[in-house]
C-alpha cells in the first residue's frame, strides 16, 4: 500500500507541473492573441485589406486641339495594343521569343519593357506594342493560352490629320522621360507612371500639357494569395483633358504652309492688329508630327536633325534675323518722337555716307539723290537713315525698338520663343568689353550689325503701327475648355497720332507708289491695298575689294551665304485689320521674294474675311 501511495503522490506532482506548464503556455498564447487582436488588430486588418485589394490606374482621354472655328487639329484615334499583366507573366524572356512570331520587338523595346516590368508594380499593365493591325490582334488573341500574361488592350493614340501644315503650332507627344518625371512642373505623378502614357513635347501640346492630359482614373481589383485578379470591386473613371481652342484659321494656315513650301527655309505670321490673335503661323520646312506618336525611328530622327534647313525649329518664334530695312519705320518713329526729324527736309544720297575715314554704302549704287522722309522709306534709302541714326543716337534707337517689341520675348503661348537682340552701350560693354562706336549706330539704323529680331516680333511691330500705337501682344490660344485665356484690351503706347499717320503713309508708299521697293507686289484692288516695309539683310561681310570688282549676286553664292529676305506690313491701307511678317532665309531681295508672299497672304485674309 505504501508503494501505491508514493506513486500516487509522484503522479500528482507531475500532473500539477504539467498543468502549470500548460496553463503558462495558454496564458502566453492568450496574451499574444490579445495583443494581435486588440492592440494591433486595426493595423493587421488594414494590411490584410491592402493585400487583398489593389488599384490599377486608367489613362485619361487627352483633350483635343481645335482651330478657331472648332475644326479638330489634334485628335485621338482608337489604338489596339498588346500589354503585359506582370502578375501573370511566368517567364519574361521566353514570352519575348513567343511574341516575336506575331510582332516586332527590337532591342530598344525589350529594354523599355524590362525597365517598366521592374518599376511598374504587379498590377499596372505594361505596354509592349501599339498600333497593331487587325491581323496581329486576331493572331495574338487566338494564341493567348500560349502567351501567359499578355492581353489585347484598346486605347487611344494622338493623331494630327493636317501633318506638316500644323506641325510647329501643335508640336507632338511622346513617352515620359525620367527627367520629365522628376521635374518641378511634372504635375500628377500617378498619371505619368502609367506605362506608355504620352505627354506634350513641343508646341501647344507642350505649353498646355497639364490642361490637355486630364486626370487618371483607377479600378479596384480583388486578388488572391498568388496575386491573381479575382474580380473588379470598384471603378473611378478618369477625367478627360480639356479641349484647347486656338486663334488659328485652318484654311489660312494650310494656304500659308503651301505658299512657303516654294522656299527652302522660311517663316510667316499673320495676326489681328487689334486683338493680337494669330490667324496663321508657319515655318518651312515642317515635319510630320505623326512620326513621334509611336516613337520616331533613329533614322528619321537623324534625318530631321541633320537637315541644314532645320525642320524641327519653329522659325517664326525661335528664328532670329537681322531685320535689315524693316527697322526703318522704328527709326522714323524715334526721330519724330524726339522732335529731331522734319518729314519734308531733304537729304542727299550719292550712294554712300562717309563717317571719318570709313564709307557706308547705300544699297542703290548710284544713290537716290535728294529725298525726304516719305521717299526715303519708300525707296529704302540707306544714306537717309545713316544720317538720321547718327543724329538721334543709339540710345533712342534702342528705346524705340524695345517699345515696338524688339529685344525681349513677347511671351506668346508657344515654347522656345527667342527674344532677339537690340544692342546698346551697356549691352556691348557687358558682352564685348568694348565701348560703343558711332559707326555701329549707323549700321543699327539700317537693321544690321548686332540687331536681331524674329518674324513674330516683326509682325507685332507692324500691328502696333497699324492699330495707331496700341501695345498689342500676340497669342495663339483662345480658350482652354470654356475659359477664355487672353485679354484684348491693350494700352496705348503714348505716340503722337500724327507721327503714326506719317509712318503709315510712308509704308503705304513702299507698296503703292512707283518709287516704292515693293510696287511690283502691290494689290491692284484699292479696297485691299496693303502697306509695309521690305528688308534685305546681309549674312556675310562684303569687302572693299569685292565692291570695287563688283558685288557677287545672291544666285552665285552658296545658299548659306545669301541675304535674308524680309517684309513686315498690314492691310487694308484704308482700314487696317491684319498684320503680316515674312522671312525667307537666304532668299535674296525682300522686295522680290518676301513681299509677294506677304501680298498673297493678305489677299487671302481679305478675300476670306478671316477673323
Amino acid at each position: 500500500m505504501a508503494g501505491d501511495s508514493e506513486r500516487s503522490r509522484l503522479f500528482s506532482r507531475r500532473a500539477i507541473l504539467i498543468g502549470g506548464i500548460q496553463a503558462t503556455l495558454f496564458s502566453v498564447l492568450a496574451g499574444r492573441l490579445y495583443f494581435l487582436e486588440i492592440v494591433q488588430g486595426e493595423d493587421y486588418r488594414t494590411l490584410a485589406e491592402e493585400n487583398r485589394i489593389n488599384l490599377r490606374l486608367i489613362a485619361p482621354r487627352r483633350g483635343q486641339i481645335l482651330d478657331r472655328l472648332g475644326t479638330p487639329l489634334a485628335v485621338n484615334q482608337q489604338n489596339y495594343r498588346v500589354v503585359l499583366l506582370p502578375e501573370q507573366v511566368q517567364n519574361l524572356p521566353d514570352l519575348f521569343e513567343k511574341l516575336k512570331a506575331y510582332i516586332t520587338i527590337d532591342d530598344a523595346d525589350r529594354k523599355r519593357i524590362e525597365r517598366d516590368f521592374k518599376s511598374a508594380g504587379s498590377f499596372n499593365a505594361i505596354l509592349v506594342k501599339d498600333n497593331l493591325t487587325w491581323s496581329q490582334v486576331a493572331e495574338i488573341s487566338l494564341h493567348t493560352l500560349d502567351l501567359p500574361g499578355t492581353d489585347i488592350d484598346t486605347g487611344e493614340v494622338r493623331s494630327y490629320p493636317y501633318g506638316e501644315a500644323t506641325s510647329h503650332l501643335l508640336g507632338y507627344v511622346g513617352t515620359v522621360s525620367e527627367k520629365e518625371m522628376d521635374s518641378d512642373d511634372a504635375g500628377d505623378e500617378s498619371v505619368l507612371a502609367i506605362p506608355g502614357f504620352r505627354i506634350g513635347k513641343n508646341g501647344v501640346e507642350k505649353k498646355y500639357d497639364l490642361s490637355l492630359r486630364g486626370e487618371a482614373g483607377n479600378v479596384q481589383m480583388e486578388v488572391n494569395a498568388h496575386g491573381r485578379v479575382v474580380r473588379e470591386l470598384a471603378r473611378n473613371d478618369p477625367k478627360a483633358g480639356q479641349d484647347v481652342t486656338l486663334t488659328i484659321d485652318l484654311g489660312l494656315q494650310q494656304f500659308m504652309q503651301q505658299r512657303l513650301m516654294r522656299e527652302e527655309g522660311a517663316a510667316a505670321v499673320v495676326m489681328d492688329i487689334f486683338t493680337g490673335a494669330i490667324y496663321a503661323l508657319a515655318s518651312q520646312p515642317g515635319f510630320d508630327p505623326n512620326l513621334f506618336t509611336y516613337g520616331i525611328s533613329q533614322d528619321d530622327w537623324d534625318l530631321l536633325n541633320n537637315d541644314i534647313h532645320s525642320p524641327m525649329m519653329n522659325k517664326a518664334v525661335s528664328g532670329v534675323y537681322a531685320p535689315g530695312s524693316t527697322i526703318k519705320p522704328i527709326i522714323t518713329m524715334a526721330g519724330l518722337e524726339a522732335g529731331m526729324l522734319d518729314p519734308e527736309a531733304r537729304t542727299y544720297c550719292p550712294g554712300h555716307y562717309d563717317l571719318g575715314t570709313y564709307r557706308f554704302h547705300c544699297w542703290k549704287h548710284g544713290g537716290h539723290g535728294q529725298v525726304n522722309l516719305r521717299q526715303a522709306v519708300a525707296g529704302s534709302c540707306d544714306v537717309y537713315f545713316y544720317d538720321l541714326g547718327r543724329r538721334i543716337g543709339i540710345d533712342r534707337i534702342q528705346a524705340m525698338a524695345k517699345r515696338f517689341g524688339y529685344g525681349e520675348k513677347l511671351n506668346i503661348d508657344l515654347p522656345h520663343e527667342r527674344g532677339g537682340l537690340v544692342p546698346g552701350r551697356a549691352w556691348k560693354f557687358a558682352n564685348k568689353h568694348e565701348v560703343w562706336q558711332q559707326g555701329e549706330t549707323l549700321v543699327a539704323a539700317i537693321g544690321q550689325g548686332y540687331m536681331l529680331t524674329s518674324p513674330l516680333q516683326l509682325a507685332t511691330m507692324a500691328a502696333r503701327i497699324a492699330n495707331g500705337g496700341k501695345a498689342v501682344m500676340p497669342h495663339i490660344v483662345q480658350k482652354v475648355g470654356s475659359t477664355i485665356v487672353q485679354s484684348n484690351n491693350w494700352p496705348s503706347m503714348g505716340f503722337d497720332p500724327d507721327h503714326i499717320r506719317i509712318v503709315q503713309d510712308a509704308m503705304s508708299a513702299v507698296v503703292n507708289e512707283q518709287i516704292g521697293t515693293a510696287y511690283a507686289a502691290r494689290i491692284d484692288k484699292a479696297a485691299m491695298a496693303f502697306a509695309g516695309k521690305t528688308g534685305t539683310s546681309q549674312v556675310r561681310h562684303i569687302s572693299t575689294a569685292e565692291r570695287d570688282e563688283g558685288v557677287q549676286t545672291n544666285e552665285s553664292l552658296p545658299w548659306k551665304e545669301r541675304d535674308h529676305a524680309l517684309f513686315g506690313g498690314f492691310a487694308p491701307v484704308g482700314n487696317p485689320r491684319y498684320a503680316v511678317a515674312v522671312v525667307v532665309e537666304h532668299g535674296g531681295s525682300g522686295a522680290h521674294v518676301a513681299a509677294p508672299i506677304a501680298r498673297d497672304l493678305l489677299l487671302e485674309c481679305q478675300t476670306k474675311n478671316i477673323g
